[in-house]
């Protein structure tokens, strides 16, 4: 980023180290054991096939369930699909969303418009969540359409993260309450504020809006005005970020307002979030399968750290990998070289500069051994990376907030969506062909002729990767 966004995010930046620091200093005994802990594995050999097929009435029979993936194979690749649908199956049951639309918002001008669109037709309820919440910029003109709304009589709910949001004033947050807006900060800082509800390590990256059960935004934007200016250079203009999200509609809408609720209840927020949509007024809008991915660093395992690995794993054709944060340990990078050196064309786009130097060194540190293997490697130097997408055989294709190192895999809650089948794949492929050829490629050559600089900085970067 470049400019006056620039400006505004530093003392982000830098609160990111200090916390970092805090972590590390203020609860050793609880963060060693999360450090310690490793993503849990795809088992080997997938499992049967345990899938539920949801629709706008709840779960479809059987012969209705297997239409629906049949269709989906039928755009194409039906072996492929199958495939990945079975690895998805391997560590327990598949819950699926069918006659979905998802549509693609390749930057954040593009996002917030669609947002705000959405939320400016709201007649029952808005539902907010976003690691970052600013008051500047294009999060006060968001701010400022909540506060009509609630004035309007829609119920409004935002959760915030109390680290992320913390160069936020309070009396912006205290403000939305008065206008009718309940908002509420994820694990506050202050461990009195919130008797009870208190963890500085684990926090809430999730990315969510839903308006009215019917529409929903997942992917990697925050509600900042370095997200609202701006668009990678060659898809309009000079960068300033980005990033890739999916506007859904259909009923993922729904289920997506559960996991709202359910975070909001654990955290004790106050304020009545009202109720979901009766299904007679939900629609089945396009043809797109989807399955939402929860991560909650409670959990027994990250759900989409599984997946994705299981994904890579089983890959025949192409993995194709846009990723903001890159320092995903040994075990999906083995997966990633296993999969060059069996045939499958690997490539990945990786921020060229970062606003967190250390994951940026750390993620490097693994170049020379994906490189050696065949994996094609490209970093993103004019703009500043918040993408977190995969797409896989070209029929499994994931949008979220979780990026792959070891804060998203251990420490947060994260939200990524799958959208299965080839149609959506082609769109998301595409997107990743525009950001490739726009980026700088790696040569295996010239990297090894770095020098001892760039070398100490990926040591250090690899020795404190599990504590970014």
């Amino acid at each position: 980023m470049e400019g006056q966004p620039l400006q505004r995010s530093a003392p982000r930046r830098r609160w990111r180290g200090w916390a970092a620091l805090s972590v590390l200093l203020s609860c050793v005994g609880a963060c060693s054991t999360m450090i310690a802990r490793e993503p849990t594995r795809t088992p080997d050999v997938p499992g049967p096939a345990r899938v539920t097929v949801h629709g706008a009435d709840g779960p479809v029979g059987a012969a209705q369930q297997a239409l629906a993936i049949a269709a989906v194979g039928a755009e194409g690749a039906d072996t492929l699909l199958r495939t990945q649908l079975k690895v998805l199956t391997a560590s327990g049951k598949v819950q699926l969303y069918r006659g979905n639309q998802a549509k693609l918002l390749v930057d954040g001008p593009a996002t917030f418009g669609a947002m705000k669109a959405a939320m400016a037709k709201a007649e029952r309820r808005i539902l907010l969540e976003s690691y970052i919440v600013e008051d500047q910029g294009v999060a006060a003109e968001v701010a400022k359409l909540l506060l009509r709304k609630a004035a309007e009589g829609v119920r409004v709910a935002m959760i915030y993260d109390a680290v992320g949001s913390i160069t936020t004033p309070e009396e912006f947050f205290g403000r939305l309450n008065e206008g009718g807006v309940a908002t509420c900060a994820f694990n506050p800082v202050n461990p009195v504020k919130r008797p009870g509800v208190w963890g500085i390590n684990h926090r809430d990256h999730r990315k969510i809006l839903v308006i009215d059960d019917a529409v929903a935004f997942a992917g990697g934007i925050n509600i900042s005005r370095v997200y609202g200016s701006g668009s990678a250079s060659h898809r309009k203009g000079q960068a300033e970020a980005a990033l890739d999200d999916g506007e859904l509609r259909g009923p993922v809408a729904p289920a997506m307002s559960r996991l709202f609720a359910q975070t909001w209840a654990d955290q004790g927020c106050k304020g009545d979030l009202g109720h979901e949509a009766p299904p007679t007024a939900l629609r089945e809008p396009g043809e797109r399968i989807v399955k939402l991915l929860a991560s909650d660093p409670r959990d027994e395992s990250n759900r989409i750290y599984t997946a994705l690995l299981g994904a890579v794993q089983a890959s025949r054709k192409s993995v194709r990998l846009t990723m903001a944060y890159f320092a995903p340990g040994e075990e999906f990078v083995a997966a990633l070289t296993d999969a060059a050196r069996r045939g499958v064309e690997v490539e990945m786009v990786l921020p060229g500069r970062s606003d967190f130097a250390l994951i940026l060194h750390a993620g490097r540190s693994y170049y020379t051994q994906l490189l050696d293997a065949g994996v094609k490697l490209y970093e993103m130097e004019h703009a500043m990376m918040h993408s977190k997408t995969a797409v896989i055989d070209g029929v499994f294709s994931t949008v979220g907030s979780s990026n792959l190192d070891w804060r998203s895999l251990v420490a947060n809650n994260e939200l990524n969506v799958i959208v299965l089948g080839e149609a959506f794949g082609a769109q998301l492929g595409a997107l990743f062909v525009k950001d490739r050829d726009a980026s700088v490629a790696i040569d295996a050559e010239a990297w090894e002729q770095r020098g001892i600089q760039q070398r100490t900085l990926e040591w250090v970067g690899r020795a404190a990767e599990r504590w970014l």
